[in-house]
């Protein structure tokens, strides 16, 4: 097991190991309930820590964490009711249009 990075709270933490398991890199969360304790010790040892246990897939885990952490920002005109669509959506907030491939 390799520990890929930290997460400022544990709802992100739980996200991303889902997210990068369901991408084919199985990964854990460690140090969940750590939050209690902070005051005890430094606030930074209490963060909760993604562990990718497959040591050989700790680069593509963290292409991956990149690409979640880091979407494409784009700018499309909605082709069913022309509402210009600003960010990382691929669907008309306005009329539920499929971004145009």
């Amino acid at each position: 097991m390799k520990r890929l990075t930290t997460a400022p709270n544990l709802a992100l933490a739980t996200l991303w190991a889902d997210l990068l398991s369901h991408a084919g890199v199985p990964t854990t969360v460690q140090r969940q309930y750590a939050s209690s304790i902070a005051g005890e010790v430094p606030p930074d040892q209490t963060l909760p820590e993604l562990w990718v246990q497959d040591a050989d897939q700790l680069e593509h885990a963290r292409g991956l964490l990149h690409e979640l952490r880091n979407p494409p920002h784009r700018h499309w005109a909605c082709p069913g009711c022309r509402e210009v669509i600003d960010g990382p959506f691929e669907q008309c907030w306005n009329c539920g249009a499929v971004m145009p491939g």
